[in-house]
């Protein structure tokens, strides 16, 4: 089975939290702090892999997720790093944020790994919160979370030259003749469901590579059938083959056939309308020497005004053949060599990039109806809070409830009258009203 788009769900390792611990030697038995930093989280990892032409893996396996930094511990030791994951892409893959659409990174030509999730820090050891004021700090950092996000992968085949044109046109019959290519060739529709990648070798280092895509059908570029997942295989490519059945063997009209494709591809994508193209009139052999003339003439007519060359050839017999590879190569001589690639429209980082500062609450050991709030958080909030203005005041309060502290404060069993300290303040508690 072929498969050239996923949706997954990649996460990255939580940082571990620091850890609160006190030195206990013997005739020191109020020894410091010794309490070591938690590891980094795991990263999520991405590398183009050249073995692979698929994604259907992340088919069979949804979630991916990086090891989280282990706790910090006593006696200083830092806790263990977690270990990354690692996504192996094929060549051509692009990454986009499943909510928006938008692109994070396309692999296409990157040929160093991509950190597509970045690990949280860990958090710091009550060791580090050490300060003349406070010498035995009860509060350590906690790690920094782990970030989780969808994403979609989509494949975009790497080709020099696509073959388009409606199901059943000797698409197949020609990438086979012209490469090494082996597709699945059968009288139906719809045969080749999947993009068939070959090498066309001119001899002397001449060679370039070609992309049979599926068999596109009216509607395609508004989704019909699978004309999104057929389309995408198409923007990466230089210059583009139009293989059409010239005598109709299906009842069909060439010129209609190949203006319909033409306006799939325009209406997909305003680039394509302008890529570089000729036209392979297949089929031709069927026909005896003056209808087929006709025919052609009649195709080249119609579109070589435009400058689409139309180029008459039988898949089957390879005639003709070689005289369009050729034409190929000299279209590509002149098109633009720069390959397609998608730039980056958004970085993923939900987190907020300053540390996550602690802070402790707890009873007065030797004071009743006393409580104690303290940690580098407070200290910080203080230093940028007028207390005596009304509106700082309120901003305090705000501050207070906004992370939880008052709930905990109540949850120490706190009770209206009771005393607050928080360094060189103290205030009277009273419950909202």
């Amino acid at each position: 089975m072929f498969a050239d788009r996923a949706k997954i769900l990649v996460k990255s390792g939580k940082g571990g939290d620091g850890h609160v611990s006190f030195r206990r030697e013997l005739y020191v038995p109020n020894g410091g702090p010794d309490g070591g930093d938690g590891g980094k989280g795991g990263d999520v990892i991405v590398v183009v892999d050249t073995g692979l032409n698929t994604l259907i893996d992340f088919r069979n396996i949804r979630k991916y997720k990086a090891e989280d930094g282990e706790d910090g511990a006593k006696r200083n030791c830092h806790g263990k790093n977690g270990k990354d994951i690692v996504l192996k892409v094929p060549p051509g893959t692009v990454i986009r944020d499943f909510e928006t659409g938008k692109v994070i990174v396309d692999m296409a030509e990157r040929t160093e790994p991509y950190t597509l999730l970045t690990g949280g820090r860990g958090g710091k050891g009550n060791q580090h919160y050490v300060t003349s004021t406070m010498q035995a700090p009860k509060y350590a950092q906690p790690g920094q979370a782990a970030i989780e996000k969808y994403v979609t992968l989509e494949l975009k085949m790497i080709a020099d030259v696509g073959l388009v044109g409606f199901p059943n046109v000797g698409k197949s019959t020609l990438i086979s003749k012209v490469t090494n290519a082996k597709p699945k060739i059968a009288d139906y529709h719809f045969t080749t469901l999947v993009p068939n990648l070959g090498v066309v070798s001119l001899g002397e280092g001449r060679s370039f590579v070609i992309a049979d895509i599926p068999g596109i059908i009216e509607g395609a570029s508004e989704g019909v059938g699978l004309g999104f997942d057929f389309l995408r295989h198409i923007e990466r490519t230089r210059v583009l083959i139009h293989v059409v059945d010239a005598v109709g063997v299906e009842g069909r009209d060439p010129i209609d056939d190949i203006e319909k494709i033409n306006a799939e591809l325009s209406n997909y994508s305003d680039d394509l309308a302008t890529r570089p193209m000729v036209i392979a009139a297949n089929k031709l052999d069927l026909e005896t020497d003056e209808d087929a003339q006709v025919i052609l003439d009649l195709l080249k007519e119609r579109f070589e005004p435009e400058g689409i060359e139309v180029y008459p050839i039988s898949a089957a017999t390879g005639k003709g053949v070689q005289e369009l590879m050729e034409a190929v190569e000299r279209l590509l001589k002149d098109a633009p060599k720069e390959k397609l690639t998608f730039k980056s429209e958004m970085i993923i980082d939900e987190r907020d990039n300053s540390a996550e500062l602690p802070f402790e609450v707890y009873k007065h050991e030797k004071r009743e109806h006393t409580f104690v709030v303290e940690g580098p958080k407070i200290e910080r909030m203080l230093g940028y809070t007028n207390l005596e203005d009304e509106k700082g005041f309120l901003f305090f309060i705000d501050f207070m409830r906004k992370n939880g502290i008052i709930k905990m404060l109540e949850d120490l069993g706190i009770e209206d009258g009771d005393t607050v300290k928080i360094y060189g303040h103290e205030f009277d508690f009273y419950h909202d009203q």
